[in-house]
């Protein structure tokens, strides 16, 4: 049994920042690799950011240079750091975990973006 569990999300101004977080907890050797995904109201879930256990990160292109993924490998934690937010960075963001052949998600955390 994995569980993931976000936090960080909230309501911040346009060009403010947020800081999420994802712990993963339970019974595994290793995590592959940590994502954040988001869906925004109407659209479909996309991926924002990724970053595999040797530490090699993508973004997704509208968050390039903005968002900023990491990871404590000791604490199974991955972060998101997302300065100069945009109304249109608006969405649950969702943390995600391939373990072996496995996906694991968290709930879900909401972030709003205000104009």
């Amino acid at each position: 049994q994995v569980q993931l569990v976000e936090s960080g999300g909230g309501l911040v101004q346009a060009g403010g920042s947020l800081r999420l977080s994802c712990a993963a907890s339970g019974s595994f050797f290793r995590i592959n690799r940590m994502e954040w995904y988001r869906q925004a109201p109407g659209k479909q879930r996309e991926l924002v950011a990724r970053i595999t256990s040797a530490g090699n990160t993508n973004y997704v292109d509208s968050v390039k240079g903005r968002f900023t993924i990491s990871r404590d490998s000791a604490e199974n934690t991955v972060y998101l750091q997302m300065n100069r937010l945009k109304p249109e960075d608006t969405a649950v963001y969702y943390c995600n975990a391939v373990i072996g052949t496995g996906n694991y998600w968290g709930q879900g955390t909401q972030v709003t973006v205000s104009s």
